[in-house]
């Protein structure tokens, strides 16, 4: 009996994952240890998460006031991403990103002995500024250092970001249900700790021949593909960071609870970027397998700003199958940005962050305001808007993204 279409596909799909899990595992030491840094360093988006309504109460601050924790973390985090490679090419990657962990360690550190909302604003300014050095700066080290490639490399940048998005706000709920200051002071900890693994474990790095000059990110823009890419991500982080920053005051839930939600948001968004992404993306292209996530995604945001208000049960279950969808197009933006244009990809990878991270600048305050300035629903109503933009960005620039996709797909 010859066996069907359908179980012929399961199988290559179920070989697909098992060929995925194989090359992700051998890996040298160095990549670990940047995967490690990494997922700590992720940890510390989602770390504020279960807290915003405890820092807000205790220092006395509206929720808009608080977003911009968020924001001042983020927007530093994209304007520097502008000078990344400059300063890399220059001192090399393993410098770059232990002066990016230095950064983290102290703000995250100043960040917990804040006595006013600005200070805290002000410190995770600080904090975003290390961050960016790092996080552009690890994904190029794991490329160069990787086993299987740069594809191998982005599917393990990716683990590590959904790693970190999930236990970051179970750090968050763990520590700051005891003492909100506590997750600062335990994310500068954990960033030593990382610190002294790439201190031991990644070998130095070479200085690239060729130096990057700090206008190369925006001239890597001017290409449509990788423009067309960035522009979508920009209104895509919109949606994103409305969930991970206004979904925590919309639940009434303490530390605890919302740290229990977001730590399942994160565990989807880590499963579906290292097994599912891979599937969907040989199975549809890359194309349009983003373009039909992100228009899931928008389905998503609307159904929670229909919801909001009237049942919390499925606020928390939309948020949490939203993460499934952030999965699967975190891996796709990020290879599609790295694949997509001739530039070099630290310079690609730049440009491309500068970009998207204005989303998640933009998202936590805006957010907030809308919502104060209407209401909740609203605000989602505006994040499933944003969204929908970003499929639209997506499927008018599809000839410049479907031409470099592999094997024609």
């Amino acid at each position: 009996m010859q066996p069907t279409p359908a179980a012929e596909t399961f199988k290559q799909i179920e070989e697909v994952v098992e060929d995925e899990k194989k090359s992700m595992l051998k890996q040298p030491k160095a990549v670990w240890a940047v995967a490690f840094a990494a997922v700590f360093a992720f940890m510390g988006i989602g770390l504020v998460d279960p807290i915003l309504p405890a820092i807000a109460k205790n220092l006395s601050a509206t929720p808009s006031q608080v977003s911009l924790l968020f924001t001042s973390y983020f927007l530093v985090t994209a304007i520097a991403m502008l000078i990344t490679g400059f300063i890399s090419s220059r001192i090399g990657g393993k410098k770059t990103l232990l002066i990016g962990l230095s950064i983290i360690v102290v703000f995250a550190a100043l960040s917990g002995m804040s006595n006013t909302v600005s200070e805290l604003v002000g410190f995770r300014a600080g904090w975003g500024l290390g961050n960016a050095l790092f996080v552009a700066t690890s994904l190029a080290v794991m490329v160069g250092v990787a086993s299987g490639g740069a594809a191998t490399a982005i599917i393990l940048y990716e683990a590590a970001l959904g790693l970190g998005l999930s236990l970051g706000p179970l750090m968050g709920a763990l520590l700051g249900g005891w003492q909100w200051r506590a997750p600062f002071f335990g994310t500068a900890t954990a960033m030593a700790i990382a610190f002294v693994l790439v201190v031991i474990l990644l070998p130095k790095t070479q200085i690239p021949a060729k130096k990057t000059r700090l206008r190369d990110p925006l001239v890597a823009l001017s290409h449509k593909g990788l423009r067309t890419t960035a522009g979508s991500a920009l209104f895509y982080n919109y949606g994103f960071f409305t969930i991970l920053s206004f979904v925590p005051f919309i639940l009434g839930f303490d530390a605890y609870g919302i740290g229990a939600v977001f730590f399942g948001w994160g565990v989807c968004v880590a499963v579906f970027s290292v097994f599912v992404a891979p599937i969907v993306q040989r199975r549809f292209g890359p194309t349009k397998a983003l373009m039909g996530s992100l228009v899931v995604l928008m389905l998503v945001l609307a159904g929670i700003a229909l919801a909001a208000g009237h049942s919390v049960t499925v606020i928390v279950v939309l948020t949490i199958v939203s993460g499934a969808l952030l999965g699967i197009n975190n891996t796709l933006f990020t290879e599609m940005a790295m694949s997509v244009s001739d530039a070099p990809r630290p310079v690609a990878s730049a440009g491309y962050n500068f970009v998207r991270w204005m989303g998640g600048a933009l998202a936590p305050f805006l957010s907030a305001k809308i919502a104060e300035h209407s209401s909740a629903a609203v605000t989602f109503y505006v994040a499933a808007a944003m969204v929908l933009v970003s499929a639209g960005v997506i499927y008018g620039g599809r000839k410049f993204l479907t031409a470099h996709e592999p094997h024609g797909v």
